[in-house]
């Protein structure tokens, strides 16, 4: 029985300002090519970098989110490698001295997470030769490590996208995967004994989907070479997206070929001794976590559906807590709001979407009885735009208030039977279920404004007349 020991690198774009080490604007993926560069970045003789303290504050922040030890002393150090998207030859990045150690997230320990800058961008698929874009190079770039104690690609997955979430969440990152702007990597081995076996690590994982298939065919790819005889060789991997498997690229550099060195040009951190990084004061004005979000709309009593779809989406999340902060303290009324906020506002724009302050007055109306459903809903989408509307008024005008006297409806229900008797027919014969069409007629007449209890109850008293 092989057991499968995964363990993930994942590179974030910070969404500075500026560029890691110079002045030029961070905004590669909207740009024209070549566009936000300058003599630092593109490595001119005679410049000097210069670090970037909001990224580090973002760095350090993200360890305090994860419970990870904040570095009191650190410095960059120089990855020496030759690339076309590497314009000094080498590439800022931290080796023995990272920002954060340890941590957690989603169950799975992490390593270490420190700063670097990312690479310009190489386009191969642009005629005969290749392109290189350097509006990337200089980025500030998040690197994480997992521990190697995941097992499956389903862990993998949930591991990848609750960091995305919680890079969102605390605002140092879009982590669009589509965009480059987050980028994970698996480092795959297969053993049947607790010794680890070899691994191999795949890139170009554009998706949460692609890297859990990678990942499954890398296990079966491993498993299948040990069964056959052969051994699994140390190398770096891609992904053909097509083909929906991997392919190889080169053989894995070891941190020896690297050849890493202090850099010189820049200063040495003292962490511990600025006050803005105390590990406290980040975490003071860390905004609500996933995790603890969770805890509380769960203690609120929405369900987990309700959950994950407000947390996922900062839109609604965000109206959800503006309702919340104006709620009355009354049971189960913050999970209706969830349940009408999930349902029918999510599809609605933010610049149609009704105020909270008229949204919470309607759901107060529906949890109370006062109003039907159906009401509710033709309201939110028919008032959405308005700028300016009392929904209270505007129900009173129209007559829209449940009515809940038994004889008000008497006759309409009766004419309304009177009107189908191939429906009591029906239901002298057993089959209940035409109650359900019969009311369906009654609320139409009603414009929805009755109460489907009261009206149930009217029409199965007719029937047994």
């Amino acid at each position: 029985m092989y057991t499968a020991t995964i363990g993930l690198e994942v590179h974030a774009e910070l969404k500075t300002v500026s560029k890691m080490f110079c002045g030029c604007k961070n905004n590669p993926h909207e740009s024209q090519p070549n566009t936000l560069i300058c003599p630092v970045c593109l490595a001119h003789p005679g410049t000097l970098p210069v670090p970037n303290r909001e990224a580090i504050k973002f760095v350090l922040s993200f360890g305090a989110a994860v419970g990870g030890e904040l570095a009191t002393y650190s410095e960059f150090d120089r990855k020496n490698y030759f690339y076309p998207d590497i314009p000094k030859a080498y590439q800022l990045s931290q080796y023995a001295f990272p920002f954060v150690k340890g941590g957690a997230l989603a169950g799975v320990q992490l390593t270490r997470v420190h700063l670097e800058e990312d690479t310009a961008r190489s386009q191969h698929d642009k005629g005969e030769g290749s392109l290189v874009d350097y509006n990337r190079a200089g980025v500030p770039l998040m690197e994480l490590v997992t521990e190697p104690v995941i097992h499956d690609a389903i862990t993998a997955g949930k591991f990848a996208r609750e960091l995305q979430l919680l890079l969102r969440t605390i605002g140092i990152s879009e982590a669009n995967m589509e965009k480059g702007e987050m980028r994970v990597e698996a480092n795959i081995s297969v053993s049947k004994t607790d010794e680890l076996g070899t691994k191999v690590e795949v890139k170009n994982l554009n998706s949460f989907r692609s890297m859990e298939m990678a990942i499954d065919f890398e296990i079966a790819r491993h498993i299948a070479l040990l069964e056959e005889g052969g051994e699994v060789v140390q190398e770096t991997r891609g992904w053909d997206e097509e083909k929906k498997e991997t392919y190889l690229q080169r053989r894995k550099e070891t941190a020896k070929d690297y050849r890493y060195f202090p850099d010189p040009d820049l200063p040495k951190f003292q962490i511990d001794q600025i006050s803005e990084f105390k590990k406290d004061t980040l975490q003071e004005n860390l905004p609500l976590l996933p995790s603890d979000k969770r805890d509380k709309y769960s203690y609120l009593g929405l369900t987990s559906s309700q959950i994950e779809t407000l947390i996922q989406d900062e839109r609604l999340d965000t109206y959800f807590a503006i309702c919340l902060s104006k709620a009355p303290e009354t049971t189960g009324l913050l999970s209706t709001v969830a349940n009408y906020l999930v349902t029918d506002m999510a599809p609605i724009t933010s610049t149609t979407m009704m105020s909270p302050e008229e949204f919470l007055v309607l759901i107060e109306l529906v949890h109370a009885r006062k109003i039907t459903s159906r009401v509710a809903k033709d309201l939110i989408i028919e008032f959405g735009a308005a700028q300016s509307v009392d929904i209270k008024a505007i129900i009173t005008e129209r007559a829209l208030m449940v009515e809940t006297d038994l004889t008000a409806f008497g006759e309409m229900v009766k004419r309304i039977i009177s009107q189908h008797p191939e429906a009591v027919a029906e239901y002298k014969a057993g089959k209940v279920s035409v109650v359900q069409f019969l009311l369906g007629q009654a609320m139409k007449e009603t414009r929805g404004a009755a109460d489907p209890t009261v009206l149930r109850t009217l029409i199965e008293d007719a029937l047994k007349d």
